[in-house]
């Protein structure tokens, strides 16, 4: 089951650039940064392993920089930063290109009427459900990927020109017998193996009949759709906003929720191995299974972890963490270590080397695997907070405080914290994005920049 927070949202026009400010924190300093045209982060977290890892100087002297206009919708998808441009998209079905020096619109395009929200068996976002899920951009096409729910219900996946947002190509990724009024896109999308994987869940509240399903269209557009859909009698949606995970071998790999099965294992609360073709090649799931299903308590609220050396880490709703072993998942109990990490997590983690950084309700942790790769242990765990999916940019870990819609940046080293800027509201599993010397953040219906200052 997902858990959102509620953002209400008007459409506008779309013919023109909007141009009402946004309501936004009265920065205690501010900088006009250079213009920034590195920007890299072409996916979720930055590569297909999730790591959250992106390159530049020190952010240590980061300050608040800009705030766009307000958007016709609600963000909840990770902001992408390319060359010189971020991009963006919304509830109302709308991809945005913004300046990354000033917030600007450099170009806009709506791509359809969403769904109105009311018309759904369940959910809770609204009132339009158009774009949740995380673009993804081919830097060697420049080819940006958009996956838009679309009145009346369909999912479509766009692949749009990055430098204009001219559409290139549309079809739709419903696979044959999927009811896309009962299943959610807000997995990231992922680009590997010359496809385009999109990940489906469930609404909130589990209302009708869903399952986890992964389709995948070739980059270009043509050939048949790729599709596997897990074996539960129902539910077990996969629906972490990381989205599936890609190995060097072009393997994917996802995680999904609960079912409702207490009796005969369904492949619900489980990490499952595909090959780019959506073969099933292995899956993991813990010996308590049944009760992770009985209580709600999803495995797949974040999304499967690479790390070095060929391992898996996966944490979920209970905040057991499991190590896994990446060429044997190990089926049902077959981890190489689990503990209790916090409370619950969601979203995505960020990892560097052997070390990840774990997103909780009760704060972020640090863990380390061990140098035989066969457990993991605490590092550090920072005060209590409600901590978004971090990224690790300028030598800082960078998480949203979602409880009080602030950006934060801990020392990697022992988690104290060493920048705390206000932000404007956030929706929640929101999560920051870098490019050389800024960060970006989806805050509500806008996105801010927080950049260095010129040097001088």
């Amino acid at each position: 089951m997902v858990v959102v927070v509620l953002v209400a949202c008007t459409a506008t026009s779309t013919t023109t650039s909007p141009t009402s400010p946004s309501a936004s924190p009265t920065p205690a300093s501010s900088t006009s940064p250079a213009a920034t045209t590195g920007g890299r982060w072409t996916t979720y977290h930055g590569d297909v392993t999730r790591s959250g890892v992106a390159a530049g100087p020190s952010l240590a002297d980061v300050r608040y920089a800009w705030t766009s206009a307000e958007l016709d919708g609600s963000i909840y998808a990770e902001p992408l930063a390319i060359g010189a441009r971020v991009i963006t998209a919304t509830e109302n079905d709308t991809v945005y290109a913004l300046d990354a020096a000033t917030g600007a619109v450099v170009w806009r395009r709506h791509l359809g009427t969403p769904v109105d929200s009311s018309t759904l068996p369940c959910g809770n976002i609204a009132p339009t459900s158009g774009i949740t899920a995380t673009p993804v951009d081919d830097p060697a096409t420049g080819v940006l990927y958009v996956a838009a729910f679309l009145s009346p219900a369909r999912h479509e996946l766009f692949a749009l020109r990055a430098a204009s947002g001219a559409i290139l190509w549309r079809r739709t990724v419903d696979p044959p017998g999927m009811d896309p009024r009962t299943q959610q896109l807000r997995s990231a999308l992922t680009l590997a193996n010359g496809s385009v994987y999109i990940a489906y869940g469930g609404l909130f509240g589990d209302c009708g009949s869903y399952h986890g399903w992964v389709a995948g269209v070739s980059v270009g557009g043509s050939g048949p759709l790729l599709d596997y859909r897990a074996p539960t009698t129902n539910a077990g949606g996969i629906w972490a906003p990381s989205g599936p995970a890609v190995d060097g071998d072009g393997h994917l790999f996802v995680a999904t929720g609960n079912t409702f099965s207490g009796d005969i294992f369904d492949h619900g609360d489980s990490v499952i191995e595909l090959s780019p073709t959506l073969k099933e090649l292995g899956f993991f799931a813990p010996a308590d299974w049944a009760a992770l299903n009985t209580g709600d308590v999803d495995l797949g609220s974040v999304g499967p972890a690479l790390l070095p050396g060929g391992r898996v880490f996966q944490i979920g709703k209970g905040g057991v963490g499991y190590l896994l072993d990446a060429n044997d998942l190990g089926g049902i109990g077959g981890e190489l270590s689990s503990a209790p990490v916090c409370g619950g997590s969601f979203g995505g983690t960020a990892h560097v080397d052997r070390t990840i950084y774990v997103p909780c309700t009760d704060g972020l942790v640090a863990l380390r695997v061990a140098d035989d790769g066969r457990s993991f242990h605490q590092v550090w765990r920072s005060p209590a907070f409600d901590a978004g999916p971090p990224i690790v940019a300028g030598g800082f870990v960078w998480t949203v405080d979602l409880s009080s819609s602030a950006l934060m940046g801990l020392d990697p080293g022992d988690g104290h914290e060493v920048v705390r800027h206000p932000m404007g509201e956030v929706s929640h599993f929101a999560s920051p994005s870098s490019a050389p010397g800024c960060l970006f953040v989806p805050t509500s219906r806008t996105i801010t920049a927080f950049c260095r200052p010129h040097d001088a």
